[in-house]
């Protein structure tokens, strides 16, 4: 979702839970001057997009293949989806030649619609996460979340023979580091009160015991490792309460997922396919452990300023986000490895060794004493 480009949504493959959806660094430019010719142009947007390079490679084909030339590509009528996207462009006024792709979509293909309007159309197989996204968006609106209001959704097949949404450009790039605000933003999400969402599951809690020892069963653990591990899970679910009421929460909270302006503050929280009602420790499993140690106290102090009741304390939430980042870790660890992700999360050891590293580097107050 993004580049400068903005909200695209993206990422490449993660783990069972950081399921792919869209590279957002590469963008791709489609003129389409008539039915038989389309001239795609790919521009690679790296951290600023000022600089964007031509290249050679045909769509969707992964970053990384740049070179300094570009060429015409005959595309035909068989790409219904990129004709309607231009179709659908003319409905809200964009004239074809700002129709420009986006790479990398695995769950949508996306479109940048002129510099106001990206237009995403469901890739067989998602339509579902498309029209629960369309559902969402508007509630965290409701709530003042900073994410891109919608401003059509269709499902009819009329112009394209896929559903699609079309929603408000967000200009921005991909934090480097933790975005200003998101703490807040995620604060107000998880005080939505519980509604009928269509499509949004309720995500349930998976036994980590079982993990550990099917790892250990499997020759991946040795027993005394298993034996210990099972012993964490256990003091940690002393530390917080495992039957609190579920949230909404966004579900890929990740730098992929967040645009930010110069000055380092979230413009946009993007992608909401997997938003579900689950545990509000969830919603921090997919950022670094010390993403989420710093921003943890911006998140309560929102929290407790609209609190209903009792505000849950920053040990609580620190003990639920290990539990979360440690079980995901384990399950992943048997995993085959995927070369050229770039997700931080990727590598079957790296929720492992990000553990590692946090704890080796003596983690604030809240956290040394979960171990």
């Amino acid at each position: 979702m993004r580049g400068e480009v903005e909200h695209s949504i993206g990422g490449p493959a993660r783990h069972p839970r950081d399921r792919p959806r869209h590279h957002h660094r590469v963008q791709r430019g489609v003129e389409l001057p008539s039915p038989e010719l389309l001239r795609i142009q790919i521009h690679t947007h790296l951290r600023s997009t000022s600089n964007p390079v031509d290249a050679t490679v045909p769509r969707h084909k992964d970053r990384g293949t740049e070179d300094a030339t570009t060429r015409e590509v005959r595309v035909g009528d068989h790409d219904e989806i990129l004709q309607g996207a231009t179709a659908i462009g003319r409905r809200h006024s964009v004239p074809p030649q700002d129709v420009a792709e986006v790479a990398g979509g695995v769950a949508n293909r996306g479109f940048v619609l002129g510099e106001a309007l990206f237009l995403r159309v469901a890739r067989p197989g998602f339509e579902d996460d498309l029209r629960k996204e369309a559902g969402v968006v508007p509630v965290a609106r409701s709530l003042g979340v900073l994410t891109p209001a919608v401003v059509e959704y269709d499902d009819s097949r009329g112009l394209v023979d896929a559903p699609y949404v079309v929603m408000e450009r967000v200009h921005g790039v991909e934090p480097v580091g933790v975005p200003v605000g998101l703490g807040e933003q995620l604060a107000r999400l998880h005080r939505a009160e519980r509604i009928d969402l269509p499509g949004v599951p309720q995500d349930e809690r998976d036994d980590p015991w079982r993990t550990v020892d099917d790892l250990a069963e499997r020759g991946y653990l040795d027993l005394g490792t298993a034996k210990w591990l099972s012993g964490w899970f256990t003091r940690l679910a002393d530390r917080f309460d495992r039957g609190e009421p579920t949230v909404l929460i966004h579900g890929d909270v990740a730098s992929h997922n967040l645009l930010t302006g110069p000055d380092g503050g979230l413009r946009a929280l993007v992608d909401w396919g997997d938003a579900a009602w689950a545990p509000r420790g969830m919603d921090f499993a997919k950022l670094p452990l010390e993403h989420v140690a710093a921003i943890l106290p911006e998140y309560l102090g929102e929290t407790r300023a609209t609190a209903i009741g009792v505000a849950p304390r920053e040990e609580e939430i620190a003990a639920a986000t290990l539990w979360f980042h440690l079980d995901w870790g384990l399950g992943k660890l048997a995993a085959e490895p995927s070369p050229g992700r770039r997700h931080w999360t990727a590598p079957p050891g790296s929720r492992i060794l990000g553990l590692l590293r946090f704890f080796a580097a003596g983690p604030p107050a809240a956290w040394s004493t979960l171990t």
